[in-house]
């Protein structure tokens, strides 16, 4: 059985979760966001801790706190998303490292398949934004 690259839950939520926030303006609390995603308050919390570091997040403490997105939706892609939550979208582990640290990579007749696959899923990925997602029209 073969094994495809797959996005992990921490992925899918944190893009789920900005979702949420692109349609709702304002701070949003995050025990709404969990309400209407189905997804546990203290998961989504350290999300937040994860996004949060990156920029992408703005937090407000008190009455009327939540979260916001700190860029329009249509400047934040998938890709971004996915980028800050995985670590990274290669395909294969040699393409991890730049430069490339593998033995082999010199004389590797499949690193071009990786690396064109690697372009392909970035170049996917970083065309969708967060609007896209939101109209429909990706």
């Amino acid at each position: 059985m073969v094994r495809g690259v797959k996005i992990s839950t921490k992925g899918r939520y944190s893009l789920r979760m900005l979702l949420d926030l692109a349609e709702h303006k304002g701070y949003v609390p995050l025990k709404d966001v969990a309400e209407r995603q189905g997804i546990s308050k203290k998961y989504l919390e350290q999300l937040v801790t994860l996004l949060g570091h990156s920029g992408i997040l703005r937090a407000n403490r008190g009455y009327q706190g939540g979260y916001m997105l700190t860029k329009a939706p249509d400047q934040i892609s998938v890709g971004q998303i996915l980028r800050l939550t995985e670590g990274g979208l290669c395909p294969v582990s040699c393409l991890e490292d730049d430069p490339n640290q593998c033995g082999r990579s010199e004389h590797c007749l499949t690193l071009p398949v990786w690396k064109g696959l690697q372009t392909v899923i970035g170049d996917y990925l970083d065309g969708i934004t967060l609007q896209s997602i939101l109209d429909g029209g990706f």
